[in-house]
């Protein structure tokens, strides 16, 4: 089998940096395959978002919007995974970004969709 030659990029979301899950494995991956895996993580109750809240997924991903909309036209998949209460945050960040760019949310997400670009796991 050949070697992963792509990216995978983690943003994860908790309070606080002591409640971070398996830290020191996504280091050591991040250490060893910086060309290959990319992490940030969205530290609610430790860092603030760019108007002064609380830092959530929406608001770090948005910090990356133009290279993460690249990436999807470019036929990156994006996953969400987690409690379903984040995803109408998520979805208003991206719909936000769609308007900026001139894009219809609805359209942009279908596409997503029928290209299984688009994955959701929520609880």
């Amino acid at each position: 089998a050949e070697a992963y030659k792509g990216e995978a990029w983690l943003f994860l979301g908790v309070a606080n940096s002591d409640a971070l899950l398996y830290d020191d494995e996504f280091q050591e991956a991040k250490s060893k395959f910086p060309d290959n895996f990319r992490l940030d993580y969205a530290l609610s109750r430790e860092q603030e978002n760019k108007k002064g809240g609380k830092m959530y997924i929406q608001d770090k991903v948005e910090e990356y919007a133009d290279e993460i909309f690249d990436k999807l036209n470019g036929g990156a998949h994006i996953y969400f995974c987690g409690l379903k209460g984040m995803m109408p945050g998520i979805q208003d960040m991206l719909a936000g970004v769609c308007k900026e760019k001139g894009l219809d949310y609805d359209e942009f997400i279908k596409g997503l969709k029928k290209a299984k670009q688009w994955h959701v796991e929520v609880y």
